[in-house]
């Protein structure tokens, strides 16, 4: 049973092969007596857990901290509603994605190298390789960022030090799928105890929240652009093409009412594990409510300051919590991203490179950035640029492929999805053009 990376088989130490065997066995026949029914209640869902949870990292990487904490300090607890939209698109998103790799048996970019001319899956292999390296500067940034700031470590040997780390756990895969899925969700999670012990701390307007997370507010121009800015920053290509890779070969169905069943867990999965994502991304915005704009810090735009105005408020310990959820996002997000350009470039091309390769050639953008001395927070916002040159492409494959009754069968689109995903690519797509326009100097009368 292949997993469903299909990592290089260098990855895959010969005395590991029966240990490996074992532990992906384990989990699909758990996942088999779960479709037979022979697991009942939550022992059925819990071997299905584990794509969305990776997926899910991509969701509460840095550039979430830097959106959600200018948001958060700006305008309080008014744009928590703008976080439950892009968590809704998110889920959306994820969930067809998910379902094309156990329909299919292939991921988005093999069904893009193997349905699309040539010369366009190529193209569409430059720019999403281009996006891959982009999304794990600004996650390899942040987590080497967070070590800097939180040990005192240079930030040149951060960076080392933080591609070290992600290596090491990349090289789980050797032992299976099993043991990296457990991993990144336990970082997850430890995010999210974080973020709840800063809610204990920060003290927020839960009353304030619950009006905000479901009230739409849209003030000046800057509040505008932070919208687009929270959404760019969410929706993440790299997502999108991983998760259908997650799921091809993880459990493979043996007729449609497999695949029925098998999309019904999927499902649930992806609505616990974005929704928990979604619940970080809101506290980290009601946390920098609290902290910052109820405090009359009205300006604080990136992670640094966020630290330094943290420790003078809350105390030493809030402003560590953050550092060390800093820290855990970007090793998380960091390894998510190397795990997705290996989708990436195998789907498209089907080359294989060793992890280790792909490694440090992401590391080394980071490296030169930080040896030059660039601004982390200006690099971020780069990065974020080139993502939403690109978002709008996985995308409107995802919905070309899921609508398609000869290639998902039992597992098409229901037309109420197509039609869902397409306002929601559309909503993405003008947005995106938006910032990056924004961004680039442009001036919009409307927005002020």
């Amino acid at each position: 049973m292949s997993d469903g990376l299909n990592l290089p088989r260098s990855l895959t130490h010969k005395a590991a092969i029966p240990l490996k065997l074992n532990n992906t066995n384990k989990t699909v026949e758990a996942c088999r007596a779960a479709i037979t029914g022979q697991r009942k209640g939550i022992l059925a869902l819990l071997p299905f857990l584990g794509p969305a949870f990776i997926a899910s990292i991509a969701y509460i990487d840095p550039g979430n901290f830097a959106t959600n904490v200018q948001s958060g300090s700006e305008f309080g607890y008014r744009m928590l509603w703008v976080v439950v939209l892009a968590n809704l698109m998110a889920m959306l998103l994820q969930n067809m994605s998910a379902k094309l790799g156990i329909a299919t048996g292939q991921n988005l970019p093999e069904l893009c190298r193997i349905h699309f001319k040539r010369w366009l899956s190529f193209t569409m292999w430059g720019v999403s390789e281009v996006a891959a390296m982009a999304t794990d500067l600004a996650e390899f940034l942040g987590a080497t960022l967070g070590m800097n700031l939180l040990f005192g470590i240079p930030m040149l040997y951060a960076a080392i030090v933080t591609g070290l780390i992600t290596y090491l756990i990349l090289m789980l895969d050797r032992y299976g799928f099993r043991p990296l899925e457990k991993f990144i969700a336990a970082f997850a999670v430890l995010i999210g105890a974080c973020y709840l012990i800063e809610t204990f701390l920060s003290h927020p307007n839960f009353a304030q929240v619950a009006y905000h997370s479901v009230v739409p507010w849209l003030g000046n121009g800057n509040s505008v652009m932070l919208a687009v800015g929270v959404i760019g920053a969410t929706v993440m290509p790299h997502a999108i093409y991983l998760h259908s890779g997650l799921t091809q070969n993880r459990v493979v169905p043996r007729d449609d009412g497999e695949k029925v069943k098998l999309q019904r867990f999927n499902t649930k999965e992806v609505l616990i594990a974005l929704g928990f994502a979604g619940l970080i991304n809101i506290a980290m915005m009601y946390m920098a409510a609290a902290a910052f704009h109820s405090t009359g810090n009205n300006s604080v735009a990136d992670i640094q300051s966020a630290y330094k105005t943290l420790t003078p408020i809350l105390g030493p310990a809030s402003a560590g919590v953050f550092l060390i959820s800093l820290l855990f996002s970007g090793i998380s997000s960091s390894v998510v991203g190397t795990m997705a350009g290996q989708v990436i470039m195998q789907g498209f091309v089907g080359f294989r490179i060793p992890v280790w390769v792909r490694r440090v050639i992401t590391m080394l953008p980071t490296i030169v950035i930080v040896a030059l001395g660039v601004d982390p927070t200006q690099t971020l916002v780069i990065s974020q640029v080139i993502l939403s040159v690109v978002l709008p492409i996985p995308i409107i494959a995802l919905i070309y492929f899921t609508k398609r009754k000869d290639l998902m069968g039992v597992l098409v689109n229901q037309r109420w999805i197509t039609v869902l995903s397409i306002a929601c690519a559309f909503v993405i797509t003008f947005l995106n053009l938006l910032l990056i326009y924004q961004t680039l100097g442009g001036h919009i009368p409307l927005l002020g």
